[in-house]
């Protein structure tokens, strides 16, 4: 045979003996390869699929499954059963699965802190999605005049002595909540040169205030809005 035959040959078996050696035979036992959206390299296998169970009897079933738990009734801790505000906060959460006077108090009492800083900031970006648009541009009109007069309105908020539900309603889609909010804070106003106009720096004032806020209950925005406000009488 020709030589250079003879050296191809012992090539091709030598090659054939290394992958061999490297690679062996497949015996069912392999890994699957790696699958980078499966899960990362050294992950442990899912273990092999339990025999198929037997579906339990009806009476097993019912004994197993636990008793949906009910909730509380809306009026509960706010007002009176099938007093005018009770009823009113029923049929609200009637139609918002998602509402409780107890999440919409806590809500409101942030909304309150939060609106009554950035008035007297003069923050009208803040204020916007928190009011109706018949009270933004009243606060918007209070802002601005208060600019144009130079006078500068500083508001620190100390806390709530108390924060309740007066009424409710549900007409149509439009639901709305009053509370009567009893707040601490310290408020003062300057004037152009400094001057005080009004407030004292060093003592906190007692401020009461009636608000309104109203929501449509079919909307996704989950935002109550301060639809009104009033002095007490």
């Amino acid at each position: 045979m020709d030589p250079l035959n003879l050296i191809i040959m012992a090539i091709a078996v030598f090659v054939i003996w290394r992958l061999y050696g490297v690679l062996g035979t497949r015996n069912g036992s392999e890994r699957p390869p790696f699958d980078p959206f499966g899960g990362r390299a050294g992950q442990a296998e899912a273990p092999p699929p339990t025999a198929p169970r037997s579906l339990p009897r009806g009476d097993e079933e019912t004994a197993a499954t636990p008793a949906v738990e009910e909730r509380e009734p809306a009026w509960k801790g706010f007002a009176s059963e099938g007093s005018p505000l009770g009823l009113a906060l029923v049929s609200i959460s009637q139609a918002d699965r998602n509402f409780t006077p107890r999440t919409f108090l806590d809500g409101a009492k942030l909304a309150y802190e939060l609106i009554v800083e950035s008035f007297a900031k003069g923050d009208k970006a803040a204020l916007k999605p928190l009011l109706t648009r018949e009270v933004f541009d009243g606060f918007a009109k209070e802002i601005d005049g208060r600019a144009a007069r130079g006078e500068v309105m500083n508001t620190g908020f100390v806390g709530f002595q108390k924060a309740e539900l007066l009424a409710a309603e549900l007409a149509g889609n439009r639901s709305a909540i009053t509370i009567r909010f009893l707040a601490e804070m310290i408020t003062t106003t300057t004037g152009k040169s400094g001057e005080l106009l009004d407030g004292d720096p060093k003592k906190v004032r007692e401020v009461t205030d009636i608000w309104t806020f109203e929501r449509d209950v079919t909307a996704k925005d989950p935002n109550w809005r301060l639809s009104s406000t009033e002095e007490p009488a």
